[in-house]
């Protein structure tokens, strides 16, 4: 064999070298994440709300909500049990959203007025915004033909509030500041109303607008002051 030949055929000769390719993990085609699930069930509480808030609770088919958020409706049925359960969990959504870290308010070791301001801002920024009084406003247009919408809206929304507050109060160190003749549930109905007053009516009867940043805070500042003055030791 001539050294031609054998030149040509190491040139023809193919390289044994091999590539490592890099396949891309194959997407599990079994359940969805949680945090997937959780992410679609919220945007299915977020277009209840919306068409909540613009239509009313009695005039918003489970339909529409469906179509809204791109989910069946037998879907709504299966996570919620119907309309009532889904406008509970969107209620309890928005409180979370809102008042979510107050439930720790009694883990909270700063001085009493700083903690008491705190919460009074975000109430009155939050619980006693035009949001919050729209909601409000559905739930007594309601209540008639649907009694259990106001118990639920009571149990998802002011009753966790008050009960973040009355674990608070409760405090050894805090209920020691306070008159021992004042019964706990007192303490608290007189806090919010200290600090609350009837703007809350006048925002939901509509004949108010909303407080400016300046206005909450001193409206926050003159009820705890209010508060404190007659019910402190």
């Amino acid at each position: 064999m001539s050294d031609v030949t054998i030149k040509n055929e190491e040139v023809e000769k193919p390289a044994t070298t091999t590539k490592k390719v890099s396949k891309a993990k194959p997407r599990s085609a079994g359940r969805p994440r949680q945090d997937d699930v959780e992410e679609r069930a919220q945007e299915l509480l977020d277009a209840a709300v919306k068409l909540f808030l613009k239509k009313g609770y009695g005039d918003v088919s489970l339909e529409a909500i469906a179509k809204t958020a791109h989910v069946a409706v037998r879907t709504i049925y299966v996570k919620f049990g119907g309309k009532v359960g889904l406008f509970q969990a969107a209620i309890c959504a928005e409180r979370d959203r809102l008042f979510g870290e107050v439930d720790q308010m009694e883990f909270d070791m700063r001085p009493m007025h700083d903690v008491l301001m705190d919460f009074g801002k975000r109430f009155v920024n939050t619980a006693m915004s035009e949001r919050s009084a729209m909601i409000q406003r559905i739930v007594i247009a309601e209540s008639g033909r649907n009694p259990d919408l106001g118990r639920i809206f009571f149990e998802a929304g002011p009753a966790l509030t008050r009960a973040a507050l009355g674990r608070y109060f409760a405090r050894p160190d805090i209920r020691a500041k306070f008159r021992d003749d004042a019964h706990l549930e007192v303490i608290i109905s007189h806090f919010l109303n200290s600090i609350s007053g009837d703007y809350w009516v006048r925002l939901i009867s509509g004949s108010t607008r909303g407080l400016t940043d300046e206005e909450s805070r001193q409206r926050v500042e003159q009820g705890i002051s209010l508060f404190l003055t007659g019910m402190q030791k």
